[in-house]
């Protein structure tokens, strides 16, 4: 039986299709841009695509680490496109967003983590989109506190980071990453700027308990997290982990409620809910 067949009705979703989704394509291509949406295979990119938005995703479509639910390609990067702020704000303002979402792959070779070229990336969108608000979704960089506070301080309105899982699981779904790191990394922007909002995402349907998960957004608002996503893990590819199990949409309700029951201002929970799925900022 193949994976879709395996799907619940609720997780199905139409291919990538139609002329808006070609459209949008060929200008990414154009300008020699990716998303994350194809990259890493998200399921609602028609939908994104139609509306339009995306997800950019900076600094190339080679990761520095091998995370093991991801869909984006690893190994050694190449070297960072000076020119990437400016072609992506210049397609950002020929797309007419509203909302920009900028994320990238993890750039451990860069003493950094990266932390400079988001910051361009920004300030190239502030030039060309002055009204437009902008959400980052960055890589740990390491846990390094200058780095952070860089992008924390950057023309930006929500600063995203994304848990992904629970303590326990680390270890077999993101070995090279740390669970503590990623805390530190969303108290580190908060201190650096408190009036940001500040945003992280998990997903369901690795082995976890409802009690994992209650843990974990408790220590999302122990460093003061503002914002939540929680959706199902899809296996993207069959070299990556396979799901464990299919939460159902009931279940994701009650996590919506107890998250905002918590203190989190938005809270989004449902089977495809993905980090930047509907992104908008704190105010809307």
């Amino acid at each position: 039986m193949s994976d879709q067949q395996r799907k619940p009705q609720w997780l199905r979703r139409p291919p990538a299709r139609g002329a808006q989704v070609h459209r949008l394509r060929s200008i990414l291509r154009s300008h020699g841009l990716h998303t994350v949406c194809e990259s890493a295979r998200c399921p609602n990119i028609s939908e994104c695509f139609a509306q339009p938005t995306a997800t950019f995703l900076i600094m190339g479509d080679r990761c520095t680490r091998n995370c093991a639910f991801c869909a984006i390609e690893h190994g050694a990067p190449l070297p960072l496109d000076q020119h990437e702020p400016e072609q992506l704000a210049l397609v950002a303002a020929e797309m007419g967003l509203t909302h920009v979402v900028v994320t990238s792959v993890t750039r451990d070779d860069l003493h950094d983590g990266g932390a400079a070229h988001f910051l361009a990336v920004c300030r190239a969108i502030r030039g060309r989109l002055p009204q437009a608000t902008i959400e980052v979704l960055v890589p740990d960089m390491l846990g390094n506190e200058e780095a952070v506070a860089l992008v924390a301080n950057g023309p930006i309105e929500v600063f995203n980071h994304n848990l992904e899982t629970l303590p326990r699981l680390y270890g077999r779904v993101r070995p090279q990453a740390d669970y503590a790191r990623s805390l530190q990394v969303l108290r580190l922007a908060k201190q650096a700027r408190p009036e940001l909002a500040t945003k992280s995402g998990l997903m369901v349907g690795l082995g976890e308990t409802r009690e994992e998960i209650e843990a974990v957004l408790d220590d999302l608002r122990n460093v003061d997290c503002d914002m939540i996503t929680v959706g199902q893990y899809l296996r993207p590819r069959l070299g990556n982990l396979a799901v464990e199990r299919y939460w159902e949409p009931a279940e994701f309700d009650e996590l919506q409620q107890l998250a905002l029951s918590k203190g989190f201002k938005q809270a989004f929970c449902a089977p495809l809910v993905r980090s930047s799925y509907h992104a908008r900022p704190l105010s809307d």
